[in-house]
């Protein structure tokens, strides 16, 4: 839905769809401090599900969405009174457009964030459980309402006014928060996998919250410093200009379609592993991450050739400005080769999730977030003068190194002496 909303807003001008695509990349950054409570609380809830515990299943559900609902009105607050601040990043002389874009969609998204972030975080937490279909369910409705309020809001069809980039929000705003009554509604019916109970959101566990921090922090800090890792890369397009700005935006958004296929594969490894962990059948764990990351790979050599056969096509599909479709043209076979490594890593990191071996995870990426995404692009940009074909071609390289690097590690098994 982002995608279409950010073609949508391309319709515009390519400052809004540059601004707002800005506006989101912040947005990513600050979703990922919500995955303490995300990914710590499925990695303990698979292994009691996978001991038919579930009593302690649903209590660590309650704390992480206590937990989850304070953090999320913190950073409501932050993201409307912080945005302004925020971009800076784009230079006023280059595009005043483009920064009144970010900062209107951004502030706009705030006044919906507590609603909305609290739904992120309960309906990962039943993802990261296996109910996946339940999830589904609710994301397809959220996102079909979003999908018809947004033209109306963004163009003012019907009589409505004409809203542009802040009707995106309201949009997108709208549609999640009605999705939370429904989220809310699911786990109090007893329907799911999950059953939500008011004395678990409301009565903190020292011990529990001390525990779910230990789970999830290292995955937190991993995706925060990843966010934050490609947010500066972003920053570096947005200084070699709006077109520059513009075509990285365009292959962000074919990413974060393409990632969410990746990220289906990598939780269904991740919860399978963590249930077979709790079982204690290890023999099925290794089985389970070792067929996904087999059937992964058939997809992603898929979609490399998908991109190859209608690269032009992808393109235009956001923006027909001439300067823009040619600098894409150039650069979009580097992006079709990412989509490899990248799918199967995906993969790599949801074994390793489920198997708990979250601070590996983490050093790895840190690691390669400040060598590779931050360091070796700043040489490449800034030092010897490179645009948006260096910026994936390092993309590559990291994509590539982790993938080989996180392939060792679980087939060494390491990961059977982790403890959380």
């Amino acid at each position: 839905m982002w995608t279409i909303e950010a073609i949508m807003i391309g319709k515009i001008s390519a400052a809004a769809f540059g601004g707002v695509g800005m506006a989101v990349q912040m947005i990513i950054v600050v979703l990922t401090i919500l995955l303490t409570f995300i990914v710590g609380s499925a990695v303990i809830i698979n292994r009691y599900i996978g001991a038919k515990n579930f009593w302690e299943a649903n209590h660590i559900l309650g704390q992480a969405l206590m937990l989850g609902i304070i953090l999320s009105c913190l950073i409501a607050l932050g993201w409307y009174f912080g945005a302004t601040q925020a971009f800076k990043l784009i230079r006023e002389g280059e595009s005043s457009e483009a920064r009144e874009a970010g900062i209107v969609y951004l502030k706009t998204v705030a006044l919906f964030a507590p609603l909305v972030l609290t739904n992120f975080v309960a309906l990962g937490i039943l993802r990261g459980a296996g109910d996946t279909r339940h999830a589904m369910m609710i994301n397809l409705s959220v996102n079909t309402l979003n999908l018809i309020l947004a033209p109306i809001f963004i163009f003012g069809l019907f009589g409505f006014p004409r809203l542009e980039v802040r009707g995106a929000a309201m949009a997108m705003g709208t549609a999640h928060s009605l999705g939370f009554f429904a989220t809310l509604y699911l786990l109090r019916s007893r329907k799911s996998v999950l059953f939500l109970s008011f004395r678990e959101l409301t009565t903190p566990n020292v011990k529990t919250v001390r525990r779910l921090f230990n789970a999830g922090l290292p995955t937190t800090i991993e995706q925060l410093v990843w966010a934050f890792g490609q947010l500066v890369v972003t920053g570096y397009a947005a200084v070699l200009g709006i077109t520059v700005l513009a075509t990285h935006q365009v292959f962000l958004r074919i990413q974060s379609i393409l990632s969410m296929f990746y990220m289906g594969f990598g939780i269904g490894a991740m919860t399978l592993v963590g249930k077979n962990l709790g079982a204690d059948d290890r023999t099925a764990a290794r089985k389970t991450a070792f067929t996904a990351s087999a059937v992964v790979s058939v997809f992603a050599g898929i979609v490399f050739i998908v991109i190859e056969l209608f690269s032009k096509q992808l393109v235009t599909l956001f923006t027909a400005e001439p300067q823009v479709v040619s600098l894409g043209d150039k650069v979009l076979t580097v992006f079709a080769m990412v989509q490899i490594p990248k799918a199967i890593d995906g993969v790599l990191i949801g074994n390793l999730r489920g198997a708990g071996d979250l601070k590996w995870l983490m050093w790895l990426t840190i690691a390669c977030v400040l060598l590779l995404e931050i360091g070796l692009n700043w040489v490449l940009v800034f030092g010897l003068q490179f645009s948006l074909m260096a910026l994936w071609l390092v993309h590559f390289g990291d994509e590539f190194l982790r993938t080989i690097i996180n392939y060792w590690r679980f087939k060494s098994e390491k990961w059977k002496f982790v403890s959380f």
